[in-house]
């Protein structure tokens, strides 16, 4: 259901539908800005990021051609630009930085377990070989050719492995991020 009401979304916002953009604005802000603060750890960047986003979705919209979900879209997009922020802003320490860190470190501790357990999650789906490709490789540190010897594979396969669990991984965390942000 939801798929559908992004892809209605899209097609109204590509005639200039400002009820459509203000309803997606209303669905992901919130969501969106709560991702980027994990990754950006700071309020007022994150919410700069998201704010981004919507401005050049809507400065897009009758060009913007979305290939996969609305929703995994908007996600992808956030991540990259708190990317691009994070590379061209450094690691400057403003002492309102510090204040809210301190203030939301508690919460913070929440979000970062609440992560690791999605990881565990996303880890523990995947299918048993690419499973323990991937474990070999960030859990024991073992290079990919030392799998591929292990396992009896090439190397070739442990590379589509351990790059099959990641996308698996991303897929899988984003999708639950997605969902707790949403009841938050």
């Amino acid at each position: 259901m939801k798929k559908f009401n992004d892809r209605l979304l899209l097609e109204l916002l590509k005639k200039d539908d400002e009820k459509a953009f203000s309803l997606l604005f209303e669905s992901y802000y919130v969501p969106l800005c709560r991702y980027a603060r994990l990754i950006l750890k700071s309020e007022q960047p994150a919410e700069e990021v998201v704010m981004n986003v919507f401005i050049h979705i809507w400065e897009n919209r009758t060009r913007i051609g979305i290939k996969s979900s609305l929703c995994a879209y908007l996600f992808r997009s956030v991540r990259n630009r708190c990317i691009n922020y994070l590379r061209d802003n450094g690691p400057s320490v403003y002492l309102s930085d510090v204040m809210v860190e301190l203030c939301c470190e508690e919460n913070r501790d929440m979000e970062v377990e609440e992560l690791n357990h999605f990881i565990e999650e996303a880890i523990l789906s995947l299918p048993d070989k690419c499973r323990d490709v991937f474990l070999k490789s960030r859990n024991e540190e073992m290079s990919n050719r030392e799998i591929a010897e292990q396992l009896n594979i090439s190397v070739k396969t442990v590379e589509a492995q351990i790059t099959k669990a990641l996308k698996a991984i991303r897929s899988y965390i984003t999708d639950k991020m997605v969902l707790l942000c949403m009841f938050f």
